[in-house]
């Protein structure tokens, strides 16, 4: 069995925010078992799995891609789209458009801690697209 669906996350502004719930709403029923993968339909977020208890962590999290990839860098060459966009896309290529999450007895299989994250690098991304894929039996 394989089911896709494609939905949009709520606008969010710029860090890393916790969407595992909204996922889990936008997807079907989860089969017995499986995989889900999920697609990040954009260049400049992305969706990571990280810790989920302390909201700590979020922030330090930001702080330190702010510190790898600063804004207004004197050496980009793409900075019309302002000095957020050059940044969010190097950040998005550091942390990846996709994610791949096992399914065990119609749930995700993630550890006691993980959630799915959103990284939004942009100051106003908008809503973002999402493509999810159900693979399983």
């Amino acid at each position: 069995m394989i089911q896709q669906t494609e939905f949009s996350l709520r606008p969010y502004s710029r860090g890393i925010h916790l969407v595992t719930g909204e996922i889990l709403n936008h997807l079907p029923d989860l089969p017995k078992r499986g995989v889900l993968n999920l697609l990040i339909k954009h260049t400049s977020a992305a969706l990571a799995l990280n810790e989920n208890a302390d909201p700590d962590v979020r922030q330090d999290l930001s702080a330190i891609f702010d510190r790898l990839v600063p804004e207004n860098a004197p050496y980009y060459l793409h900075t019309d789209e302002g000095p957020d966009d050059m940044p969010a896309h190097g950040k998005a290529v550091i942390v990846g458009a996709s994610l791949t999450i096992p399914i065990t007895n119609s749930r995700l299989n993630l550890g006691i801690w993980q959630g799915i994250y959103l990284c939004e690098f942009r100051n106003h991304g908008g809503s973002r697209s999402i493509v999810a894929t159900i693979i399983g039996e």
